[in-house]
């Protein structure tokens, strides 16, 4: 079985894709840690990538396919594997179609996890750290005892500048404005499989497992 996992910023699709690959035993596969072990290796591939990224340039989606397809290749992607993090955009989704095609292989079902705005901002907004300590706090999931004020040192909590809500809108449009036609792609192809990602934890995983099943 080959999955695609999609999910905004927020929407706990690292938490979901550890449930995912202990109980269909499919192995994960990040596009960001099949760069860097690529480059910790010193493969042609990773270093290509290297070259690119060290230029503020994305890298193209002819490599990444590349090293998504040697990982696949690999004995413990023997029974399928779940990806993560690619594709984003509709070209790579057509690449990657492309390219699995000529392997005799083809993604089988595409997981999304459908958050709300406004959870999400909450989600991504939320995040509050001591100066003193580093002790991170979210005003929602774990909150400090005294508003402002760590637990463990009795230090400010201050918001870095990446976790405002201004910051969280400006992510989400990006990635809606990406993968909004990737959605539409899947669904349409009838491999998109939806779950309320608005849920606990434990529910979205349930819902998740129960879909994948069908």
């Amino acid at each position: 079985m080959y999955l695609i996992l999609l999910g905004a910023p927020g929407a706990g699709k690292g938490t979901q894709a550890v449930t995912l690959t202990r109980e269909l035993g499919l192995v994960q596969i990040s596009s960001g840690d099949l760069f860097r072990e690529a480059q910790k290796k010193g493969a042609e591939l990773g270093l290509l990538a290297k070259s690119y990224m060290e230029k503020g340039a994305l890298v193209p989606d002819e490599i990444t396919i590349k090293m998504i397809l040697e990982r696949l290749a690999a004995p413990d992607c023997a029974r399928g594997c779940i990806l993560d993090g690619f594709p984003r955009t509709l070209e790579q989704a057509r690449g990657l179609e492309q390219a699995l095609a000529k392997q005799k292989k083809s993604i089988d079902k595409v997981l999304y996890i459908k958050v709300s705005t406004e959870e999400l901002i909450k989600r991504l907004s939320g995040r509050w750290i001591c100066r003193n300590c580093q002790t991170p706090y979210h005003v929602v999931n774990n909150p400090p005892k005294v508003a402002g004020k760590c637990d463990a040192c009795g230090g400010e909590l201050y918001q870095r500048a990446d976790d405002t809500v201004e910051t969280a809108r400006k992510r989400l449009d990006v990635y809606f404005a990406q993968t909004a036609p990737l959605i539409d792609y899947y669904r349409k192809a009838g491999k998109l499989v939806e779950v309320n990602g608005d849920r606990g934890i434990e529910e979205v995983a349930r819902e998740s497992l129960a879909a994948l099943s069908q």
